[in-house]
C-alpha cells in the first residue's frame, strides 16, 4: 500500500523505460501494483520487457462481496500474474491454506500465473520448524493441482523474520531452503517439473546483497519489496540477476 495513482504510474513508467533502455530480455521482470494502478500500468508497460501483476485476488468469483477484487477483474486489465499467499495476507488477514486453494483455482481459471508465497516466522525458525512449516504451506496450498496446472506456479520463499526488519537470510540459508522446496516439488511432480519451477527469494533483497543471493543455483530471482519503490534500485537488482 504504497504510492498514489500518479506516483505509482510514474514508477511503472520509470521501471519500464529503464528495462527497455538496457534491452533486458534474459530476465523476466514483473511489477506488482495496487489494484487501482493495474489497468494504466498495463498500458504504460511494454509486455516484451515488463509484465504486471496484482498483489492479491478474492476467494470468490463474483457477487455481493463489497470491496473485493476478483481474478476475472484482474485478468480484464491485461494482467497475466497475481501474487497469492503473501505473508502479510496470511498474518494480517488470516488467509488459510483452505482460502488460498480457492484463490489459486480462481486465478488459474482466469489464465493468471501465480506467484505463491511461503515462509516461516522468527519463532518457527528458532524452533527449528522452518522446513516443516514451508512444506505444509506448499503441500496444503498447491499439491491438489495437476502437473499442467502446477506449471503456472512461481514459488516465492519469504523468511518472514527477514521482511522489513533489516535482517536478511544469508545466501546459504536461502539456497538451503530453495533446494529443500525443489526437492519437495520433485517428490510430487517429478524431476523435470521441479527443475522448471521458478523459486524466488523474498526477504530484504536489495542492490547490496542481490548479486550474492542470485549466485545460488536454486535461487532463480527475487520477490522485491521496499527496494522496488525506487526505479534505480530495482534496476540494480535486475542487473544483478542478469
Amino acid at each position: 500500500m504504497n504510492m498514489n495513482f500518479q506516483e505509482g504510474i510514474e514508477l511503472a513508467k520509470s521501471v519500464n523505460d529503464s528495462v527497455k533502455a538496457a534491452n533486458i530480455t534474459n530476465v523476466g521482470v514483473i511489477i506488482a501494483t495496487p489494484y487501482i494502478h493495474l489497468a494504466e500500468a498495463n498500458k504504460v508497460c511494454d509486455s516484451n520487457f515488463v509484465q504486471v501483476a496484482a498483489e492479491n485476488c478474492a476467494a470468490e468469483s463474483k457477487g455481493a462481496f463489497t470491496g473485493e477484487i476478483s481474478a476475472s477483474m484482474i485478468a480484464s486489465t491485461g494482467c497475466k500474474y497475481v501474487i497469492l499467499g503473501h505473508s502479510e495476507r496470511r498474518n494480517y488477514y488470516g488467509e488459510t491454506d483452505e482460502i488460498l486453494v480457492k484463490k489459486v483455482a480462481l486465478a488459474l481459471e482466469n489464465k493468471l500465473d501465480i506467484i505463491f508465497c511461503i515462509g516461516e516466522n522468527l519463532e518457527e525458525r528458532e524452533a527449528g520448524k522452518h522446513f516443516s512449516v514451508v512444506e505444509s504451506q506448499l503441500i496444503n496450498g498447491l499439491f491438489n493441482l495437476l502437473e499442467t496446472e502446477f506449471s503456472h506456479i512461481i514459488l516465492a520463499y519469504e523468511p518472514v523474520w527477514a521482511i522489513g526488519t533489516g535482517k536478511t537470510a544469508s545466501a546459504e540459508q536461502a539456497e538451503e531452503m530453495h533446494k529443500f522446496l525443489r526437492n519437495v516439488v520433485e517428490k510430487k511432480y517429478g524431476k523435470n517439473i521441479a527443475e522448471d519451477t521458478t523459486i524466488l527469494y523474498g526477504g530484504s533483497c536489495k542492490p547490496s546483497n542481490a548479486a550474492e543471493i542470485f549466485t545460488k543455483v536454486n535461487v532463480d530471482g527475487g520477490l522485491i519489496g521496499g527496494a522496488a519503490l525506487k526505479a534505480s534500485d530495482f534496476q540494480a537488482i535486475i542487473n544483478a540477476r542478469g
